[in-house]
């Protein structure tokens, strides 16, 4: 027999913890510190009326973010890993598809500028469906009805359930 041991194959090896992902408990946890930090500067403002102002919502966040951190330190540290994702279908071999991005880009920084102008429901139904064409929908008259019928019902939600009014633009009278 000889004295020297066998070498130890990668198999064999008992897992390593992965402690990079410290770093994103680390990450998370100072994100949750600077909200509620943050949130401490707020004001109640003009929404002094009903039980529940904007106040607690940031709150509830930086609680979710430093709740969230220390699950997964907990996790990270008694030597979980997150594993590998095998159910995506995506061609990692493919590069960045830029003009695609570029147009995606174009039509954000284009809601943005017409926001104003054009009012909520028109430009988030113009904005739905140019995303929608660009991504690669085949109807853009289908694309931009969806978004009509979405922006109308997020308008009416911020107006009568929050009391927040979007600007109507070009259907002001309307609205």
């Amino acid at each position: 027999m000889s004295a020297t041991a066998a070498p130890v194959r990668a198999a064999d090896r008992a897992p390593r913890r992965d402690l990079s992902q410290l770093g994103v408990c680390a990450l998370l946890l100072g994100l949750g510190v600077l909200v509620a930090a943050d949130a401490a500067t707020l004001s109640q403002g003009l929404v002094d009326e009903g039980v529940v102002g904007p106040r607690p919502v940031p709150y509830v966040v930086a609680a979710g973010l430093v709740v969230t951190a220390a699950v997964l330190a907990v996790d990270v540290l008694r030597g979980g890993r997150g594993e590998a994702e095998d159910g995506e279908d995506v061609d990692l071999g493919a590069g960045t598809d830029w003009a695609r991005l570029g147009l995606l880009a174009l039509v954000f920084t284009a809601n943005v500028l017409l926001v104003e102008r054009l009012g909520w429901v028109v430009s988030a139904a113009l904005f739905f469906g140019a995303t929608a064409k660009v991504l690669g929908g085949r109807s853009l008259l289908r694309a931009v009805a969806v978004g009509a019928v979405l922006s109308l019902l997020t308008f009416y939600f911020f107006w009568v359930v929050l009391g927040i009014q979007l600007p109507p633009g070009v259907l002001d009278g309307v609205l």
